[in-house]
């Protein structure tokens, strides 16, 4: 496994998931200020799809502790704004959860968040990959316990590869004989689609990682050695533009929740996206028969399985429930809690001492220890504005509407993150935004 490797400046800070900032909805006057009193604690999420799991997560605590916990999940793209409109009022939860990276270091600069080293020693015991997303940048500090590593991959209907005598492909030319295959069948071969931006990058990942060669470009870009307009890069911009017969008809216009009912209603074979879709797939359809692999690579090298960590919980630093606040968070750094989040949400947890026997979360895991590169535009470049995921989801877009090609699509995302991006300069990013 190809452990993360930290440039000097990156020592401590690296990026998300991933959502687009929306108008603040009327959640926010009604849902701002309701952080309970003493003995109980007002959590915040992104993740509607896994309330129930965490409903029965806390569950747990409170018999323990006997603090109540209210979770409260908003919906994903609207979650940031009305996060930083509640906190920029001196309101919002006791806890929550915070994405990572560039979007972490703006609560970070806003001093909105309480450093979490130093009071939670089994941070300590987590790996760097998994406390790089929630550490801050300039001062090194963690503000949040990780609570999952997301892994980039493709999932697949065992049903629908048996029924049309399709095994898991292992080379880049498997793959495409067996999208050819379904497609002659009738099978949409890939739900993916380009109606909702941010899943775009997700899908170059997947199929780009190991074009543009994962790893070693990574530490080129890094180090000022490589840009977005090299030869590999352009190259794995143009693998998503290959897939784009196997994909669902007009496929800019697909929006992302109708991919996930193609995969979970096996109208489509394949599905390209995060780890955290396997809960979601099987509580959606507890009869669909799926697997995982890593894409299949084009160069005959290894395949590789792109990772980020999903972000981590917080404490407010302007709640009035603090000590209650930090208990709970403590705990969700305890194996027992990894244990429940792994076992309830079907989700990799980053605590130590976990074990995950179901045999998606076995599949995803294994990929991941076998060869993994981070997921490169969310991990480094949304520090600063425009986002390298903003502008390459938004290109690849316009690629699917065939406005524009590989080659465009690369320049567009160079000309953009140059705007604020030099390399060995991160740290002076967030100084100069406005």
């Amino acid at each position: 496994m190809r452990r993360f490797r930290v440039i000097h400046w990156f020592s401590f800070a690296i990026i998300c998931l991933i959502a687009a900032a929306c108008a603040p909805s009327e959640e926010v006057a009604n849902d701002e200020g309701d952080s309970s009193g003493r003995g109980s604690v007002t959590v915040w999420s992104w993740r509607t799809e896994d309330v129930a799991g965490y409903e029965k997560i806390f569950e747990t605590f409170t018999e323990e502790t006997g603090i109540e916990v209210e979770f409260k999940a908003h919906v994903n793209t609207e979650y940031d704004t009305i996060l930083e409109t509640a906190l920029k009022g001196g309101k919002g939860p006791d806890v929550m959860q915070l994405r990572a990276y560039g979007t972490l270091q703006q609560l970070v600069d806003g001093d909105y968040l309480v450093p979490l080293d130093g009071a939670i020693d089994r941070l300590e015991e987590f790996s760097d990959q998994a406390l790089a997303g929630a550490t801050g940048l300039k001062d090194g500090r963690v503000y949040g316990v990780p609570f999952a590593i997301q892994t980039l991959q493709v999932f697949y209907n065992k049903a629908i590869f048996s029924e049309n005598d399709i095994e898991v492909p292992e080379t880049y030319e498997d793959f495409t004989a067996a999208a050819e295959k379904l497609k002659g069948a009738g099978v949409t071969p890939i739900a993916a689609g380009g109606g909702d931006t941010w899943t775009l990058p997700i899908l170059h990942s997947v199929v780009g990682a190991e074009v543009y060669g994962g790893d070693s470009f990574v530490d080129g870009i890094l180090a000022g050695d490589q840009d977005f307009n090299s030869p590999e890069f352009v190259e794995s911009v143009g693998a998503v533009e290959d897939l784009m017969p196997y994909l669902p008809e007009d496929p800019a216009s697909v929006a992302y929740t109708d991919t996930q009912v193609m995969f979970t209603q096996e109208q489509a074979a394949m599905f390209i996206g995060g780890s955290w879709e396997a809960g979601y797939f099987s509580s959606t359809n507890p009869d669909l028969d799926f697997g995982t692999f890593a894409m299949p690579p084009r160069s005959g090298e290894e395949a590789l399985v792109p990772w980020f960590t999903d972000g981590s919980y917080g404490v407010n630093s302007q709640s009035p429930n603090t000590d209650e606040a930090q208990q709970l968070v403590e705990w969700m750094a305890s194996e027992e809690y990894g244990q429940l989040f792994v076992d309830e949400l079907k989700q990799i947890s980053p605590v130590p001492g976990v074990e995950f026997e179901d045999p998606i979360l076995q599949e995803m895991v294994a990929a991941y220890e076998e060869a993994n590169t981070p997921y490169l535009l969310l991990v480094y470049f949304r520090y600063g504005d425009p986002t390298g995921t903003d502008l390459i989801g938004a290109d690849i877009q316009k690629m699917m509407l065939g406005d524009l090609g590989p080659q465009e699509v690369a320049a567009s995302l160079e000309k953009g993150v140059s705007q604020w991006y030099e390399p060995g300069k991160l740290e002076e990013v967030t100084e100069t935004q406005p």
